[in-house]
């Protein structure tokens, strides 16, 4: 008789025990389930004498294949030339000459980035665009200080990419340059 009533009593608190324990389960999970949906940006990434860069997304608004570009008399050295686009005539900037890198060879992969920012549009002749993809805006990180003297001004950030770090450059601040 003792012994059935103290298996009664364990068996009480077991479920007891179970009860409590799948409550604090439920709560747990409701408070690992966040809806946060962390704002994203659409990042064009890039190579210029062999390494990687970036442009933000809604500062281009046409990749195209590389053209041969009409020389203009009297620009400086970092304009290449201007190219029709559409029925609108684009300057074309050599951004090697900008962040004091080694001229490329144009090839196949050459793209001219048509960008636009506070008011400027240009093309930018790039080695080649490797790809155009949406990022969680967290994942563009401070630069590091190591970077070129040349190029500091120029950039906003730095992201990885294929294990490789991609330097974020900002159309605005190129622009603002080349029109000083």
């Amino acid at each position: 008789f003792l012994s059935s009533k103290g298996n009664m009593s364990a068996k009480a608190d077991k479920d007891k025990t179970d009860k409590i324990l799948a409550q604090a389960k439920k709560r747990m999970e409701k408070k690992q389930i966040v809806d946060v949906e962390e704002e994203s940006i659409k990042i064009v990434i890039f190579t210029l004498s062999g390494d990687y860069f970036a442009f933000y997304g809604d500062d281009i608004k046409y990749i195209l294949p590389y053209e041969k570009t009409t020389l203009v008399p009297g620009t400086p050295d970092i304009i290449l030339g201007i190219i029709n686009v559409r029925g609108d005539i684009e300057s074309v900037i050599n951004i090697h000459k900008l962040l004091r890198l080694p001229d490329s060879e144009i090839t196949k992969k050459s793209r001219i980035t048509i960008a636009e920012k506070g008011g400027v549009r240009s093309g930018i002749l790039v080695d080649s665009v490797d790809e155009v993809k949406d990022i969680p805006k967290s994942a563009v990180k401070p630069p590091i200080s190591t970077i070129e003297k040349a190029a500091k001004g120029f950039v906003s950030g730095e992201i990885l990419f294929k294990d490789n770090h991609v330097t974020v450059l900002d159309v605005g601040k190129i622009f603002k340059k080349i029109t000083e």
